[in-house]
Parts: structure tokens; C-alpha cells; sequence
């Protein structure tokens, strides 16, 4: 079952959003910067949550038809005996 990537992300790209956001505060930024600089760091997270969820999707398929195809020929090994 692959895991659906936009909800994941988005709430990825949420939370870096307001930490870089806090983390502009602190240091001293104006607004503007901080929102600018916040803007861009969450949107390379969304980007990278979902390229990371593909992959974790693309492993765990891979797996998964692994497992199916060991357990057919196990059937078929069993069927052999017979």
C-alpha cells in the first residue's frame, strides 16, 4: 500500500515553514526576509518530502512483488513435489 505524498509533504513544508520563519525572527530579519526566505526553504521541503515518499513508495513495491514472486515459486516448487 503506497503512502499518499501531498499530506506528508504539505505538513512537512507547514512546519519548516514557521521554523525558518521563528528562526529569521530571532535572528533579527525584517519581515520581508524572513517570509522571502521561509517561503523558499519550505518549498524545497515539499519538494523533497515527495521525492523521498516516492522512493519509500518505490522500495516498499519493489518489496512487496518481491515477496509475491518468492511466494509463487515457493507454490510452484510445492506443486513440483507432488
Amino acid at each position: 500500500m503506497p503512502l499518499n505524498s501531498k499530506p506528508i509533504a504539505i505538513g512537512l513544508s507547514v512546519m519548516c515553514f514557521f521554523g525558518l520563519s521563528l528562526i529569521g525572527w530571532f535572528c533579527g530579519l525584517s519581515p520581508g526576509i524572513c517570509c522571502k526566505r521561509a517561503l523558499i526553504g519550505s518549498l524545497l521541503a515539499y519538494i523533497a518530502g515527495i521525492w523521498a515518499i516516492k522512493a519509500v513508495n518505490a522500495i516498499l513495491m519493489n518489496a512487496i512483488i518481491t515477496k509475491q514472486m518468492e511466494k509463487q515459486k515457493q507454490g510452484q516448487g510445492d506443486a513440483d513435489r507432488t
